[in-house]
């Protein structure tokens, strides 16, 4: 079935570019181009659009404010920047309502692979209900006690970005929005930034003071505890896990890019659990006695209340986020790794094997049926017989209190 694909622009001479560029699209999408926001809604209003891409700067109304009103009366659309205006303030306020940014001009196989793999990542997940809530998430809740962290030091006179960086990779949510907004094409990088101080890095404490103190972007919440889920530990075995995936790597003498991507992924892994719990705290709850009472996984307790998971869930929020492909990977799969076509060590391996490793590592976890070690994926990447070192490195090192 074709996807339907929205483009806003003011200018004329833009859309019609964009009509002969993505002319090779058209058996694959039903494309309309539209001059106005107002034009854009009243389509909207009239047939289903699976992506709205909207120009920043347009008179009337701009492109954050576009995007704004598609999340609010039209949740499940996937909601994307196309401009050349590298306009920070318009930027900032479009943070939100925005799932992904991309600069004038693009080529064409970049934005017609941002497309195809937002509307992919729609058809992954069954659950509408949960589809239509994630497609409306902006930010994920962080504890109080991180953002209060944050705030102090950012607030400072001597405010310092290695100590707001250090702050901020302690943290699922702040982590995953500071990775988002520097991933995205406003910042022109040429690499995927998968660690949360170098992200802290390119984009500065005026930009951060922004997000954090002017936009609310980080969420607090009055209560740690969530349908049944705590956030203190679930901080704490994401980072176990995470401080257990970067040894891993590193035990693999995996390069720096890829022992940044499996600390991400697995401080990230559980991301959907909190988008689950925050949102639907009485299903959630639900969903932890099953697994508790009838000792089943939290992924088969969550399917049979959600008909989804966590790491569905998870994995579809950081992948329109626009997050590196190996970290979306890392959420997605971590306990089905073999369903990826790797055939080799990767971010994956360390966050599948570090999960594992976390709750035998983490007394205070919750009940449940634990997750196990996929053998015939460890089988495939040459990786079965490291279990045992990896778990006396793993050990020794969050004894010794390193990794992080």
């Amino acid at each position: 079935m074709k996807k339907r694909v929205l483009f806003v622009d003011d200018e004329s001479m833009v859309l019609q570019g964009l009509q002969r560029m993505l002319r090779p699209m058209r058996n694959e999408w039903d494309m309309e181009f539209v001059e106005s926001g107002a034009l854009a809604l009243e389509r909207l209003a009239s047939v289903p659009v699976d992506v709205v891409i909207s120009d920043m700067r347009m008179p009337g109304m701009n492109g954050a404010q576009l995007l704004t009103e598609v999340m609010k009366r039209f949740p499940k659309t996937v909601r994307i920047i196309l401009s050349g205006h590298a306009d920070h303030d318009l930027v900032l306020k479009a943070v939100g309502s925005t799932h992904q940014y991309l600069h004038k001009p693009c080529e064409p196989e970049v934005l017609k692979a941002t497309v195809q793999r937002a509307v992919a990542l729609g058809d992954s997940l069954d659950n509408e209900q949960v589809k239509s809530l994630v497609s409306q998430m902006s930010r994920l809740p962080s504890l109080p006690v991180i953002y209060l962290r944050v705030v102090e030091e950012l607030q400072s006179a001597d405010a310092s970005l290695a100590r707001v960086g250090e702050i901020i990779a302690q943290d699922v949510g702040m982590s995953a929005q500071v990775l988002k907004l520097v991933n995205s094409a406003f910042f022109g990088l040429r690499r995927r930034v998968a660690n949360a101080s170098d992200a802290v890095n390119y984009l500065g404490l005026d930009t951060i003071k922004a997000l954090v103190l002017s936009l609310h972007t980080f969420s607090q919440y009055e209560s740690t505890d969530l349908g049944g889920i705590s956030l203190v530990a679930l901080r704490n075995h994401s980072l176990i896990t995470a401080a257990c995936a970067k040894h891993i790597a590193r035990m693999e003498n995996a390069d720096v890019k890829l022992v940044d991507e499996a600390f991400i992924g697995g401080l990230l892994h559980d991301a959907g659990k909190l988008v689950l719990a925050a949102n639907f705290s009485a299903q959630y709850e639900r969903a932890m006695r099953l697994a508790q009472d009838g000792g089943l996984s939290f992924t088969a307790a969550e399917h049979g209340v959600f008909g989804c998971n966590h790491a569905d869930v998870g994995g579809y929020l950081l992948g329109l986020w626009g997050l590196p492909v190996p970290v979306v990977e890392c959420v997605s799969y971590h306990h089905h790794p073999g369903r990826t076509l790797e055939n080799a060590f990767s971010p994956l391996t360390a966050v599948h094997a570090a999960n594992v490793l976390a709750y035998e590592l983490d007394k205070e976890a919750v009940a449940g049926r634990r997750p196990e070690f996929d053998s015939d994926y460890l089988v495939r990447v040459g990786k079965a017989g490291r279990v045992g070192p990896w778990q006396e490195g793993c050990r020794a090192s969050v004894q010794a209190g390193g990794g992080l």
